[in-house]
């Protein structure tokens, strides 16, 4: 007996389909599904929740730290997952820092870009995925990003334009520069337990 096969049909990927940013509010924008939903341009793209409980503690320490220098004076907030448009692209870095002021134009409806973001990197989160929002915050002309490894127990600081980047481990110092000043913690303290 010999065995008919049957053609097989090339599937393409379908184009995603655009919506609106008003669409895109209603319908991803509160979801709590362990998904992030980011927009851009009009196309939803979701990753898995990139800060898990594992990584708490991280927040928590970086929080912390941050608090402390507060106390002493420090104007503005960190803020864990706001909601920014870097041009046309709806993003929520794991942290990101906002001086006062952009705290108070956010409130009368004006989009705000930080100058200073963290990102928390999951085994989840895709190179590619990665790239594209450094380029968004290249675009928008971020000053500061780290980009945490907690399996790696490692801080690759991009700075000068996002065009350089340090690979920083233990003792060495993360430096948040010019932005926000004396945000400078080692390594080391960022991972402790």
């Amino acid at each position: 007996m010999v065995a008919i096969s049957k053609k097989s049909k090339t599937h393409k990927p379908k184009k995603p389909r655009k919506i609106s940013w008003e669409v895109f509010q209603r319908k991803y924008l509160t979801r709590e599904d362990g998904y992030k939903y980011e927009w851009l341009d009009g196309i939803v793209e979701k990753t898995t929740h990139a800060m898990n409980k594992n990584q708490f503690y991280i927040v928590h320490n970086l929080l912390n730290f941050f608090y402390t220098l507060k106390s002493k004076g420090l104007k503005g907030a960190l803020i864990p997952e706001g909601d920014t448009f870097f041009d046309k692209h709806h993003r929520r870095p794991d942290l990101a820092y906002y001086t006062d002021q952009q705290i108070l134009d956010a409130s009368n409806g004006q989009n705000i870009v930080p100058l200073f973001a963290i990102e928390i990197v999951s085994a989840n989160d895709q190179m590619n995925y990665m790239h594209k929002k450094m380029q968004d915050y290249r675009a928008a002309e971020v000053a500061v990003v780290w980009h945490i490894f907690p399996e790696l127990q490692e801080v690759h600081v991009y700075k000068d334009k996002l065009n350089k980047m340090e690979i920083l481990r233990e003792k060495d110092i993360c430096n948040a520069g010019t932005i926000v000043k004396g945000f400078k913690i080692s390594v080391k303290d960022i991972f402790k337990k």
